[in-house]
């Protein structure tokens, strides 16, 4: 059998940023975006904070293209005030043996986050995963035709799909955000859904932070396979 392609996200998949990265950047773009409006003397207090942030989510899949269209942010400039820390490595909560698992999974591996690149470089480093991964997709990378195109983008898969050359059924997406996974199983990717830190705080997320956690009882159709933890991984190659 051919290796697989892995397609490794990194938030709530290789590391447990519920704990307390994904609190921090919920804080960070709240404050971001009640600056914008501010500037431009529309409301600015927390309920207009968070209705446009859930709006352009819903609307575009990403907080950040609706910053970008209607209020004409700088994508770059977005990116680094929601990831400002003052201590990142001390927030990282992640399980051990990690590396020892990549060492044993077969196939070629590509992390593909919609976190900026600076923030996930330096998570990776510091879990010791970034001389794994042959490829690295940050939120900035992800265009399509010149124009930023962040999972849950269908066109940004079929993109990763034809760079890669394999046939889609290859590719196998690791993830925690179910729209996600949707999409890539639309795109015939397989797919695995990662719950375990989801479960622990599933009121935060990236794209989110405050909308209900999904159901976790059952494994949606378009999920291959459902495991609490990556570690489980080598395990389950055969499903």
């Amino acid at each position: 059998m051919p290796k697989p392609i892995w397609l490794f996200d990194l938030d709530n998949t290789l590391h447990n940023a519920s704990h307390a990265i994904f609190p921090a950047i919920n804080a960070n773009m709240n404050a971001y975006i009640a600056e914008v409006l501010a500037r431009r003397g529309l409301p600015a207090d927390a309920d207009a904070v968070n209705a446009a942030r859930l709006l352009y989510w819903k609307r575009y899949g990403a907080t950040l293209l609706g910053m970008v269209r209607h209020h004409g942010v700088s994508v770059d400039e977005f990116l680094h005030a929601a990831h400002e820390f003052d201590d990142l490595y001390a927030m990282i909560r992640a399980e051990r043996g990690l590396a020892r698992l990549f060492r044993r999974l077969p196939g070629r591996k590509i992390l593909l986050t919609n976190a900026p690149r600076r923030y996930s470089q330096e998570v990776m480093r510091h879990l010791g995963l970034h001389r794994h991964f042959a490829r690295h997709i940050p939120i900035e990378a992800m265009r399509v035709h010149g124009k930023l195109r962040p999972k849950p983008s269908r066109q940004l898969l079929r993109k990763l799909v034809a760079k890669e050359r394999v046939p889609a059924s290859r590719c196998v997406l690791v993830e925690d955000t179910i729209d996600t996974l949707k999409a890539a199983r639309a795109v015939g990717m397989r797919t695995v859904w990662v719950t375990g830190y989801l479960r622990m705080n599933p009121s935060y997320s990236r794209s989110a932070p405050g909308l209900p956690a999904p159901a976790f009882t059952k494994r949606p159709g378009y999920v291959d396979v459902k495991v609490k933890s990556v570690t489980q991984l080598p395990g389950r190659l055969r499903e």
